[in-house]
């Protein structure tokens, strides 16, 4: 048994300076052991490279003995016939745990690629009489594909230490109804479940996490802390919040496991468009875009079992709206985003590059109620895509561009322009300049909150393109942007017409209160990520839509049929 184990993080990981700067990259968050007997599962056994210096150990890509099968762009039906891992005859599902299990049996294997971690505490060591490693998990609500997860098993392997998950839930969040809670809690529940079979404790904390994480922490002896990171002011203050409660000596550290190119490491500054970033994120993909090794079943086991959460006293526990029911067609869960994933490939992904724009076509992934709640990583959505290309190599190309690049440049504005992302404040000064200019033009029409919900206006397209968000849950892509343009030109301002577009979107849309939402509302109505136009009433420079410019696209009318108004 190790009689000494010092767990060092300042000369492994950067350390976040400033918002929007992070301090230089050093090696790896690494071990370092004395007296250490040879039996199995300890630091003997270890690879030589986890006892080198901190100076010898250069990072390296994840490895990954599938990558080759990646870029092949090889189908899996042909695959089928020709993958001497003789896995023809598995299906979506146990193709997904085999791609898992071939890389390795174990993340304590893995070579972790280092720089999705940053170090946030001040605290170096893990303490010689730590029980435990928690992964404080948020943003990234599941087990598998979940590289903060994957960190935290892979410091609990090494210390040989049990290994908590804890999830703290909150009575309310911005906007968010019981549609998306509900949602929310129900693919919590799975998680609980698999932490379950793989001796792993699930710990449901009721109330904020600077009020029920240190006291967690603080009892069960907890030696370190890992967590996800989010991009939004709320979280981040979580987060900020905890760096002061936690007691002091525990290291806390941060993964990004929700972009493939973590959000520090994609760009040091607030992007300008796509444009620009996605040069910087082409560059470094191939270092980052790997296969996950699995969350295995932990070995060192907690000394006492957590009860099983009671679900319906979490339930009860939040003070929503719960007038905005649930929706039947998305079924919460990473099992049910797999399978969503799974028709995507082989139904919708032939047709997502040239049918995507169209409302009545089906050729959307519908992924981002998962995605936004985690339960499904863009990295697997991403990798698997890949092994349709020989079917649709533009849907492939269309899908990164749309999954990878554009999702990434939200967080990436989101993270730099973290006060005003939400705010006029936070446009460009072209922009800004444009608004004031034209914020006295006469409106043609002006509509009120309640007018708005209830899908109410003179416009029967934008009508049901809401009763579609309010029914389902889920606006169309496309619809999305014509619908908060007419917002803008048709309230009194560009700042409530910001104010509504995310009130409404927030309230109704599972993927809503998300990076993606905000710069949508922004692009929008305040032309982030996009160039001046020709200026208009109302509009001024910003990028003008209109009706008639919807039925050249597709067909208005039947769409309209379809979301009538009961």
């Amino acid at each position: 048994m190790c009689t000494r184990i010092v767990f060092r993080l300042s000369q492994s990981l950067p350390k976040p300076g400033k918002r929007g700067q992070i301090a230089p990259l050093l090696p790896v968050w690494f071990p370092t052991i004395s007296s250490c007997s040879p039996h199995s599962n300890t630091f003997s056994k270890m690879p030589d490279n986890s006892k080198k210096s901190a100076k010898e150990l250069k990072r390296k890509p994840e490895s990954s003995s599938s990558s080759k099968d990646e870029d092949s762009g090889t189908s899996p039906s042909k695959k089928s016939k020709t993958d001497s891992s003789g896995d023809g005859d598995l299906d979506f599902m146990q193709k997904i745990d085999k791609r898992r299990t071939d890389i390795c049996t174990s993340v304590e294997k893995f070579k972790f690629n280092k720089k999705r971690v940053r170090v946030l505490s001040k605290a170096e060591d893990f303490a010689e009489d730590s029980e435990g490693v928690v992964y404080w998990m948020s943003r990234d609500q599941r087990v598998q594909d979940n590289w903060a997860f994957l960190y935290a098993q892979r410091l609990a392997l090494k210390l040989e230490l049990p290994l908590h998950v804890c999830f703290c839930l909150v009575p309310k969040f911005l906007e968010a109804t019981i549609r998306q809670f509900g949602f929310m809690l129900k693919g919590l529940a799975e998680v609980e479940k698999e932490c379950r079979n793989l001796g792993i404790s699930f710990h449901l904390l009721m109330g904020e996490a600077k009020t029920v994480l240190p006291q967690f922490v603080k009892e069960k002896k907890i030696g370190g802390v890992v967590t996800d990171f989010a991009p939004l002011r709320t979280p981040m203050k979580w987060v900020d919040e905890m760096k002061e409660k936690l007691p002091e000596g525990v290291p806390f550290c941060q993964v990004d496991a929700h972009n493939i190119v973590p959000c520090w490491e994609a760009s040091p500054k607030q992007e300008y468009s796509a444009r620009t970033i996605r040069t910087k994120i082409h560059k470094v993909l191939k270092d980052y875009l790997t296969e996950f090794p699995p969350v295995c079943k932990h070995p060192h086991k907690a000394n006492k079992v957590p009860e099983p959460v009671d679900w319906e006293a979490a339930h009860q526990f939040l003070q929503v709206d719960r007038s905005v029911k649930e929706v039947e067609w998305a079924k919460p869960g990473t099992f049910a985003a797999l399978k969503m994933l799974e028709s995507f490939c082989t139904q919708r992904l032939k047709y997502f590059s040239s049918q995507r724009n169209n409302p009545n076509k089906l050729a959307l992934s519908n992924l981002s109620p998962w995605i936004h709640f985690g339960q499904l990583s863009v990295q697997r959505c991403i990798v698997t895509v890949k092994l349709y290309r020989s079917r649709s190599s533009e849907g492939v190309d269309a899908f990164i561009e749309e999954a990878v690049v554009r999702r990434e440049l939200a967080d990436n504005f989101c993270f730099y322009n973290n006060d005003h992302y939400d705010s006029i404040k936070g446009a460009y000064q072209w922009a800004q300049d444009s608004l004031e200019a034209h914020k006295g033009d006469k409106r043609s029409h002006l509509y009120t909150r309640q007018q708005l919900e209830e899908a109410k206006t003179h416009d029967d397209l934008w009508n049901a393109a809401q009763v579609q968000m309010v029914r389902e849950g889920k606006m169309h892509g496309f619809l999305r942007m014509y619908w908060a343009k007419k917002i803008l030109e048709w309230t009194a301002s560009p700042e409530e017409a910001l104010k509504e577009a995310i009130f409404l979107n927030d309230k109704y849309n599972l993927d809503g209160r998300d990076p993606n939402g905000y710069v949508g509302c922004m692009w929008s109505i305040c032309g982030i990520h996009d160039q001046g136009w020709k200026e208009r009433d109302v509009f001024g420079k910003i990028r003008y839509m209109n009706y008639d410019g919807c039925k050249r696209k597709f067909d208005v009318a039947d769409f309209v049929r379809k979301y009538r108004k009961k």
